[in-house]
């Protein structure tokens, strides 16, 4: 019995369909079967870093931080995860882009107390700031080339000593200064030299 031309083509496309269905599903399953067969990715923990170099006496902003995936055996004892809040913590010291953070690199609360602010100002003799430590409370002294030596404030908590730079003259001491305090130093820096006693008054 001769099949019609139309059913003869019909019975041709469906057995090259057939064949075309068979070649995917065997490719599907040599690809599903090589993805089972392939190894997982290696575990990762993720940790804040420093986005770019960051000065000691700094308060990280969102912009200077970024999330870093680092294998759990070289996650540092302390690192910093996203979320965590760093908005009253001051970095002790420098901080390289890249580094992951950890909770040895912020000085420890409460960093500046409440009421007071972070004020930074520079001495023109480097060495006083290497006689310093954080956490040191010390007076401070505007003077003039005219005019007698005044004091400033007293006893006031050193809560960063940003490390120095080449091309700068001087050191930077970051202390904690109510607004008054913060004021007058503005004013006297302008004009005159500012430096630094020990004191051991904490009160």
């Amino acid at each position: 019995m001769k099949i019609p031309s139309p059913l003869r083509d019909l019975l041709r496309a469906a057995r090259w369909h057939r064949r075309l269905l068979a070649g995917v599903a065997a490719a599907a399953a040599v690809y599903f079967g090589l993805l089972a067969l392939s190894p997982s990715p290696p575990p990762t923990v993720a940790v804040l870093a420093a986005a770019r170099d960051l000065t000691g006496g700094a308060v990280p902003t969102h912009d200077d931080l970024r999330t870093v995936e680092l294998p759990p055996g070289a996650v540092p004892s302390g690192a910093l995860r996203p979320g965590a809040d760093l908005t009253a913590r001051l970095l002790s010291g420098p901080v390289r882009a890249g580094e992951p953070l950890t909770d040895a690199r912020f000085l420890g609360p409460p960093a500046v107390p409440s009421g007071s602010l972070a004020y930074p100002f520079r001495v023109d003799d480097a060495d006083i700031s290497a006689l310093l430590r954080v956490g040191d409370h010390i007076n401070l002294y505007a003077a003039t080339s005219t005019a007698a030596a005044g004091l400033l404030a007293r006893s006031v908590p050193v809560i960063a000593l940003p490390a120095p730079r080449s091309a700068t003259a001087g050191a930077l001491i970051v202390v904690a200064a109510t607004p008054e305090i913060a004021t007058r130093l503005a004013q006297a820096s302008t004009n005159s030299r500012i430096t630094v006693a020990l004191t051991p008054d904490t009160s």
